[in-house]
């Protein structure tokens, strides 16, 4: 693995939050962090839309912060369908499904995108917060550019805008059985879409070590990422 060191000096948006707190703990990861630290990147997107400079959870731009299932709002130990809040063992879904074959006894209600009150960004930052949405993971992707770095000893991607503000998203890799497996080597974060060909799974955005850029994922919704939230800018 390839990583290039730089000295990055990240610049961000002239606004805390200062609403709510984080309730989340973490899954063998970095100490949460609380919404207080959050600072609000402006990126100059075409939206205006802000994003956090660090995961929910974190309490420095490279903590991991916490891992949540898609719809869950706290970390956990075992991510599975088993422990899943929105199905049972067989994968069977009982919120957000938009196919009956795929629902608990067929059930189905057709929500394809989280509700507040299942949204680990609201639910821990308050204040407007909220897991980005598909189109605006694929905006900050067509938007900034993206590089492999190293940041005070954090392997991750680092986004730049066309005014020169940047984020940095940290390797956080994803817990599967017992322990998080690919720090340092890849990194997930959820958006708060469903995928509409099996609800099943929702669309996450990642990257590694030997590939350019970020891509989209449909990963299953019991798996365990960080969340990276947006909200609506305050001009």
């Amino acid at each position: 693995m390839v990583a290039i060191l730089l000295g990055v000096g990240l610049q961000s948006c002239d606004r805390e939050d200062n609403n709510g707190d984080n309730n989340g703990g973490n899954n063998g990861g970095n100490n949460g962090g609380n919404s207080s630290s959050v600072v609000w990147v402006d990126l100059g997107l075409p939206s205006g839309l802000l994003w956090a400079d660090r995961n929910v959870g974190a309490s420095a731009l490279e903590d991991y912060g916490n891992y949540y299932a898609w719809g869950e709002t706290t970390p956990k130990n075992v991510y599975s369908w088993s422990t899943y809040a929105f199905g049972n063992d067989d994968g069977k879904l009982t919120k957000y499904c938009n196919k009956a074959s795929y629902g608990l006894n067929g059930f189905t209600d057709n929500q394809t995108i989280l509700q507040a009150s299942d949204d680990a960004a609201t639910a821990n930052l308050g204040g407007g917060a909220r897991t980005p949405t598909k189109n605006e993971w694929e905006e900050l992707i067509d938007y900034t550019t993206s590089i492999w770095i190293v940041l005070n000893g954090v392997n991750g991607h680092l986004l730049t805008g066309s005014n020169g503000k940047s984020l940095f998203l940290p390797a956080a890799g994803a817990p599967f059985g017992p322990s998080i497996d690919g720090t340092g080597e890849f990194g997930f974060y959820w958006s708060s879409a469903l995928y509409l060909d099996y609800p099943g799974l929702a669309w996450a955005f990642g990257f590694s070590s030997g590939r350019e850029g970020m891509y989209a994922s449909a990963s299953y919704r019991y798996e365990g990422y960080p969340v990276r939230a947006v909200r609506a800018s305050q001009h």
